[in-house]
């Protein structure tokens, strides 16, 4: 089986200049619309698999995402779908921004779904504490609510208030 090689951001921008590689970002469409490496392909993990895609017989691939917990917790699967050799940013995006290396930001684009999601139970949560503090006990069952909500979306992998921000105006790509 390939092994995903890591590799530092600097390292990379050569690797991506000189057109030695195809650097492939894992991470949600949304997610990569709001920033992203320039030259970097949008193939989310889900995708990958879902589609069987290989990437044998093309250039050398390096792979990314945010943070690089994403790509280094997936080794594995991603290591699957190509050929050697291969690679893995070091740090993801953070990286590469640390590193003084310029991204393709759209700042108009809305905030990944699942820091909405996060905005909005965190801001739920708060409401219904200070509510079941000031106005009546009983509001401290809206914030049992969302936390109940936010176990049942870790547990099963479906998040109700994901699929409900994502048709909110604000996410509606302009026709």
């Amino acid at each position: 089986m390939t092994a995903l090689t890591p590799i530092d951001a600097q390292s990379l921008a050569r690797k991506l200049r000189s057109r030695e590689l195809t650097l492939i970002d894992i991470r949600e469409p949304d997610e990569f619309a709001r920033e992203h490496i320039d030259g970097a392909v949008s193939l989310p993990l889900s995708r990958l698999e879902a589609g069987h895609v290989a990437l044998r017989g093309t250039t050398p691939v390096a792979f990314t995402c945010r943070t690089g917990m994403r790509t280094n917790s997936n080794c594995d699967r991603l290591a699957a779908h190509v050929g050697e050799p291969a690679f893995v940013l070091d740090g993801g995006l953070d990286s590469w921004k640390k590193a003084g290396l310029a991204t393709k930001a759209d700042r108009k684009a809305p905030l990944e779904i699942m820091r909405q999601v996060q905005i909005t139970a965190g801001s739920i949560v708060v409401a219904g504490a200070v509510l079941a503090a000031t106005v009546s006990p009983a509001f401290i069952w809206l914030s049992a609510f969302i936390g109940a909500g936010l176990v049942f979306a870790g547990s099963t992998g479906w998040c109700g208030m994901a699929k409900l921000l994502a048709v909110m105006p604000w996410n509606r790509k302009a026709a």
